[in-house]
């Protein structure tokens, strides 16, 4: 696209082909002295030979010429004119008089070459003119309707950014050019730029749309930034391996972290799925979740990232066509991988552990954990409720009563129903699909189709979910209130009872007395 292959060119503009080759000589020394720049070339813009009369016009008024004649034998000796037509049945073809080839293979058959003056005297070429060889210009490029000059070159154990950085602190020190002539830098160096721009757009809404999959596929946005932490986790271990193996940042290794980016948030995705439904199931020690959630979740986390390695180590390791391309993109989805794995496997349970431990301080939850497990622990005996007396051990009697009780029944449905209604914030309403067709909107038959979404203002879910994790909240603390008055009155209960079995025993001794 630019004229020439090399990986930096360098377009020097101006009117005068002299002063742009005089600066593309100076620009290709300094070039030389910038490491890593290498095979320089220099676009050839003259070395093309002309042969160049110019008239001796005294000369000329002593011998009684005319330009004219001079310049039609010249015309007639090299280029051929007309002396006549030549017919051949109804075809024509017209007689060209010039020199033969043999008499003009030097500037001295030139010199030499005779011209008859009015008085009838052949005067030779040489004494009319100055007959000479020059180089002209050999072509002349344009761009932007300027005239251009390229010098390019190659980059070698250097990325282009900080060389062709390097030529521009030289060229602004050392090089001063003339108004009406600049300087621009091209090649894979304009390319790069031009990516870096479009990966400025690219990576933020590729960010953004795995943000919002995270989103919709969590209801959450704490569950959803715990999730993205995995993504400056692996940027951390794709820079490292980068720096590593010594390889620059290059347009492939941005797509790289774009597919880095998108293959470590899966293993987030995993262990976060795996806390939520063990969440759901009644655990409630954060403690619990996370060894549960890890111990059957590290074996599809390790795969996740190994496959993909793998998968990409012929890539890091190529050294034929196209190594410079693979090598970038494999070594950052390698090095990330390793990284985010490692890291997410730690610092994810961690966070999901504060998340837990902090909610459950905000609802004034911090003692359920106790409570319920104080609730598993009981007493020995106690009596059923009907005619014949029966001894039962506590523990099983405090479940039996907790899971028949129709206010505890009543008190978990509505807590279930709170839960699912956290979910069901950000439902949507129905759509509606509306289509017509026939003379609608003129003369001519004419089809419309229409769909209809109400959607309310992005606030009100985040309000609606705030609201219902505050009733979820408030129905898990009626709930436990009951739970702890009902296991109040089975202690009484108890406690009425061991009186009472100590009293039997006491009366009984006393009447066999």
């Amino acid at each position: 696209m630019t004229g020439a292959r090399q990986d930096v060119v360098i377009k020097i503009f101006g009117d005068d082909l002299d002063k742009l080759a005089k600066s593309a000589a100076e620009l290709g020394e300094l070039i030389k002295t910038v490491d890593g720049a290498q095979n320089l070339y220099i676009e050839p813009i003259t070395g093309m030979p002309q042969v160049v009369i110019s008239y001796k016009r005294d000369q000329i008024a002593k011998y009684g010429f005319h330009i004219n004649a001079i310049n039609k034998a010249i015309n007639m000796g090299f280029a051929g004119q007309s002396a006549g037509m030549y017919y051949e049945g109804e075809r024509r073809f017209d007689l060209v008089v010039r020199l033969d080839g043999n008499n003009k293979q030097n500037i001295n058959d030139i010199q030499n070459l005779l011209i008859a003056s009015p008085t009838g005297m052949q005067i030779p070429l040489k004494e009319l003119a100055d007959v000479s060889i020059v180089n002209g210009p050999n072509q002349i490029q344009r761009e932007d309707a300027k005239r251009r000059i390229i010098v390019g070159f190659n980059v070698k154990d250097k990325d282009i950014q900080t060389v062709v950085e390097e030529l521009k602190l030289k060229v602004d020190k050392s090089l001063k050019f003339e108004p009406g002539y600049y300087i621009k830098y091209g090649g894979s160096y304009e390319n790069l730029n031009d990516a870096k721009a479009r990966l400025s757009l690219v990576v933020p809404i590729a960010l953004a749309m795995i943000f919002v999959l995270l989103y919709i596929a969590f209801k959450s946005i704490k569950e959803s930034l715990i999730i993205y932490t995995a993504i400056p986790l692996s940027a951390i271990g794709g820079i490292l391996l980068l720096a590593s193996r010594g390889l620059p940042f290059s347009i492939s290794a941005g797509v790289g972290f774009i597919a880095l980016f998108g293959i470590a948030v899966l293993n987030g995705i995993v262990l976060l799925s795996e806390f939520n439904s063990i969440r759901k199931s009644g655990v409630t020690d954060p403690i619990k979740i996370i060894l549960k959630g890890t111990h059957a979740r590290l074996r599809p986390v390790l795969m996740t990232a190994f496959v993909a390695s793998f998968g990409f180590i012929p890539m890091a390791l190529s050294n034929g066509a196209g190594a410079a391309v693979q090598r970038p993109l494999a070594t950052v989805v390698i090095g990330g991988l390793m990284s985010a794995t490692f890291l997410t496997l730690f610092l994810l349970p961690i966070i999901y552990y504060l998340m837990i431990k902090n909610e459950n301080k905000k609802l004034g939850l911090s003692k359920v954990i106790p409570n319920a497990k104080s609730l598993i622990i009981g007493g020995l005996l106690l009596f059923s409720i009907g005619g014949n007396a029966q001894e039962i051990p506590f523990t099983q009697a405090q479940e039996r009563i907790k899971a028949e009780n129709l206010n505890l029944k009543y008190q978990r449905g509505l807590v279930n129903r709170n839960k699912q209604a956290e979910n069901e914030t950000t439902v949507l309403g129905p759509t509606s699909f509306s289509a017509g067709f026939g003379q609608l909107n003129g003369p001519y038959y004419d089809t419309n189709f229409g769909v209809e979404q109400t959607l309310q203002f992005p606030t009100v879910y985040s309000k609606l979910k705030q609201v219902a994790k505050k009733n979820s909240a408030i129905s898990e603390m009626q709930l436990k209130s009951s739970e702890d008055l009902l296991q109040r009155d089975l202690h009484n209960l108890y406690v009425q009872y061991t009186i009472a079995s100590k009293k039997m025993v006491i009366l009984s001794f006393a009447d066999s007395i």
